[in-house]
């Protein structure tokens, strides 16, 4: 009887030992089965997705065999282990260890959307909601309700995010981007407002905010960000109008186009700074880092206006006098090809872009251009040159000190 029991004991224990032989090796075999893919796809694992349910929806659209084995190795040895959410890349020869391994390692495809120096909120808004991998929940609501949505009720959006290359996996909802986008504002913000120069005419980081954005908007080339900043500032100390153009054109809104006449520097919307003193209540763009340290650390100097050259770069002048002249040479006598900033680069799309790297190309906006022809929209009180629109005109009133009314006295 106990020789028998031994036996089957023996017996059992063989067979015990061939199963656990067995198993190992149809895990082993499982893990090392090649994904069922002939060319490169994307997988996506939703939010909530658990291990099961991914071996299982794999096997019903034919990407592996035996999810059961799968489901019972992740059981035992990777217990605990997130499933983080995202596309994960799928590859012919891929082996279901190597996903695996994608997965522990959370190797998820990033994709990149850049907001650019200088865009309106208007344009940022366009940008989140035209990119196809991101969750969209903000169409339709209008601007206060997005503030609202972000947690920031009451607050103005325009200039209130930071223009760079924010990554992000397939999912991510617009309000996270653009939460993202406004903290780093505050950030940079309140860094650069710590580490600011004296004696400047703001009363608080909002109003160097304000600053920023005619700086940002006026700017062609970067060297000059400090001298237009400086210009600004000594405006303000004195009293004088800043007298910027981009002000105007977003006091315009949507019936800016392409040009500015002398009826709209005239026209006293909140934002004309042709019209009023002092800075406009709101910022009139999204600024960068630059564009912000430039206006809380402003190049010393005697400057107190400037007009484009026509190649991005700007001629500073002291008086009145020197910068009639640099409008005629400059403004009035326009060269073929004529720019108020640098060509634009060629706008390169939003890219999907793998984790790590640092090849996303910001979307640079065309400049506006100036038109070919003026179209004033209402007679000179006297006879003028030939000139061109007043898009672009310097601060300092350029336009206006070339072109005296009655009422434009400087």
């Amino acid at each position: 009887m106990r020789r028998k029991f031994l036996l089957l004991l023996e017996l059992g224990l063989i067979l015990a030992g061939l199963a656990l032989g067995w198993s190992a090796w149809k895990v082993n075999s499982v893990l090392e089965q090649p994904l069922h893919v002939t060319q490169e796809r994307l997988l996506d694992v939703p939010n909530g997705t658990n291990p099961n349910r991914m071996f299982y929806r794999m096997e019903q659209e034919g990407l592996l065999d035996d999810a059961v084995w799968l489901r019972l190795y992740w059981r035992f040895n990777m217990a605990g282990t997130a499933l983080h959410t995202g596309e994960y890349r799928l590859t012919p020869g891929m082996t279901v260890e190597q996903l695996f391994d994608a997965w522990r390692r959370a190797d998820v495809v990033q994709y990149n959307l850049t907001l650019v120096e200088g865009w309106t909120f208007r344009q940022v808004r366009s940008a989140v909601a035209k990119h196809e991998k991101i969750k969209h929940t903000l169409d339709g609501l209008s601007d206060s309700e997005v503030m609202d949505k972000l947690g920031h009720t009451g607050v103005f959006p325009e200039g209130r995010f930071f223009p760079d290359t924010y990554r992000f996996v397939r999912g991510m909802s617009d309000v996270e981007l653009l939460q993202q986008a406004y903290m780093r504002l505050d950030e940079v913000l309140a860094k650069e407002w710590a580490e600011r120069t004296t004696d400047l005419p703001y009363r608080d980081p909002y109003q160097a905010l304000i600053m920023a954005s005619l700086v940002e908007k006026e700017t062609g080339i970067p060297q000059e960000r400090g001298q237009i900043a400086g210009v600004f500032v000594r405006r303000l100390r004195l009293g004088m109008m800043l007298q910027t153009d981009p002000t105007v054109i977003y006091g315009m809104g949507e019936r800016y186009n392409g040009r500015i006449t002398r009826a709209d520097l005239r026209e006293p919307t909140p934002y004309n700074t042709y019209t009023m003193t002092g800075l406009p209540p709101t910022p009139i763009a999204m600024v960068g880092r630059e564009a912000i340290h430039a206006a809380l650390n402003p190049s010393d100097g005697t400057s107190l206006y400037f007009v484009a050259r026509g190649d991005g770069s700007h001629v500073f002048s002291d008086d009145l006098d020197d910068h009639n002249s640099a409008v005629r040479e400059f403004q009035l006598k326009r060269r073929a090809g004529y720019r108020s900033s640098p060509a634009p680069q060629q706008e390169v799309p939003q890219q999907e872009v793998e984790p790590g790297t640092d090849d996303a190309q910001p979307q640079v906006p065309a400049a506006d251009e100036p038109a070919a022809q003026p179209l004033p929209e209402e007679p000179a009180e006297q006879p003028l040159p030939e000139e061109p629109p007043v898009q672009d005109a310097p601060a300092g009133g350029a336009q206006a000190a070339e072109r005296p009314t009655p009422d434009e006295q400087h």
